[in-house]
């Protein structure tokens, strides 16, 4: 019986990914499938020492266990190949919110994901230009703010705003002012729903991974400022430390609600007008209740008293969770989606660009789309985490 061709073509790839086995990407579609180092050399029959082994360079795989990596990871073999320069191998430290609130395993995976985001972005911009970044840093480390001024979030917040030429007022639709100055901005699958929105720093452009299932567009603007916060300030920064995070959510109600332009309409008591006020604030800045109640009490307008009473009735009312807003459609990228629009006018297929990628199909298409992948509710914390690659 003659050889099946596909599994010939199979081993040659193998082969070359031998060959040019990169231990790199083997961590990364090692975390992309959610999977720790035991759990993959059980599938493949190898120790964990093995594995370690290939990922850090120090043995290669056998074609034959490159093979079998494939099969287990369920990707081409190609992927574990080197690459001239490997943008995602060089990406700085992840920023999330709560290292309590998620294990290792679902950052690790949320981030390998982060990681082919930008593998895809460089691939297409072989192709297509895009904005160049033009983001400031600006330094704020715990220590800087204990030496100086109290205020250097918003002082950065504002310096922004500045270089960027803002106008005063409300920011505008903020995901396409940040791909304006040359931010990779995406929604993350609904696999990794159970880790909230986050930022790193490429040495391609920085990147800001949406969480797909938070179905909020006033949360979701103080989300990307957040990040935003996160990618001006803490470049050497120790991410996911409570003054971190503090820092970012005052540089995110600086930029969004700028104090010499809110302050004056803040509440100053809270009764049956101070709410209609802040509903009306709501619609107009593009922020949640919580976070207008976060910055009156943080200006000084509303006592740390009426501030907590607010917040129980934000509880009692269950808008802790989910605020009622006229707006219902989220703020959407557009910078790799309209990438592919033109690629496809000018007759490039996605078969192609698949090609010069080496990701899946599915990971490729929840990269460049402008909506959420459709999902259920958000997975609970710590449960286990499924793979990205189906």
């Amino acid at each position: 019986m003659p050889a099946d061709p596909r599994g010939a073509g199979r081993a040659d790839r193998a082969a070359d990914a031998a060959a040019f086995f990169d231990g790199a990407r083997l961590t990364l579609a090692r975390h992309l499938a959610g999977l720790r180092k035991s759990d993959l050399a059980a599938l493949v029959g190898m120790t964990p020492t093995a594995v370690a082994g290939w990922e850090s360079g120090g043995k290669r795989p056998t074609p034959a266990t490159v093979a079998r990596l494939a099969l287990s990871l369920r990707v081409e073999p190609g992927f574990f190949a080197m690459r001239p320069s490997d943008i995602a191998a060089l990406s700085g430290p992840p920023h999330f919110r709560s290292l309590r609130s998620t294990t290792q395993l679902a950052r690790d995976q949320a981030f390998g994901y982060g990681q082919l985001a930008v593998d895809i972005a460089a691939s297409l911009e072989k192709h297509v230009e895009y904005p160049e970044p033009d983001l400031p840093l600006l330094p704020v480390t715990p220590e800087t703010a204990a030496e100086g001024a109290d205020d250097l979030p918003e002082q950065a917040a504002r310096e922004v705003r500045r270089r960027w030429a803002m106008a005063p007022g409300p920011a505008p639709h903020l995901v396409r002012l940040l791909e304006n100055h040359g931010v990779l901005v995406v929604f993350s699958p609904p696999q990794t729903a159970n880790v909230d929105a986050y930022s790193f720093d490429s040495r391609l452009r920085p990147v800001v991974v949406l969480n797909p299932v938070k179905h909020d567009y006033y949360r979701q603007r103080f989300d990307v400022a957040h990040e935003l916060g996160h990618l001006v300030m803490h470049a050497d920064a120790e991410p996911g430390g409570r003054m971190i995070e503090d820092q970012a959510n005052r540089f995110a109600a600086e930029f969004l609600m700028p104090r010499a332009d809110i302050r004056e309409h803040l509440p100053t008591a809270m009764n049956r007008g101070a709410w209609q006020v802040l509903a009306r604030l709501k619609e107009h800045w593009g922020t949640s209740i919580q976070a207008l109640l976060y910055r009156a009490r943080r200006l000084g307008t509303l006592s740390e008293v009426s501030y907590r009473n607010a917040m129980n009735t934000l509880t009692s009312r269950g808008w802790r969770r989910s605020e009622p807003g006229l707006i219902t459609v989220l703020e959407q990228p557009s910078m790799l989606p309209r990438a592919l629009e033109l690629l496809a006018a000018e007759g490039v297929s996605e078969d192609s660009l698949l090609d010069q990628c080496r990701v899946p199909a599915g990971i490729f298409r929840t990269v460049t789309s402008r909506a959420p992948s459709p999902a259920g509710p958000p997975a609970r914390d710590h449960s286990p985490v499924v793979s990205l690659f189906g």
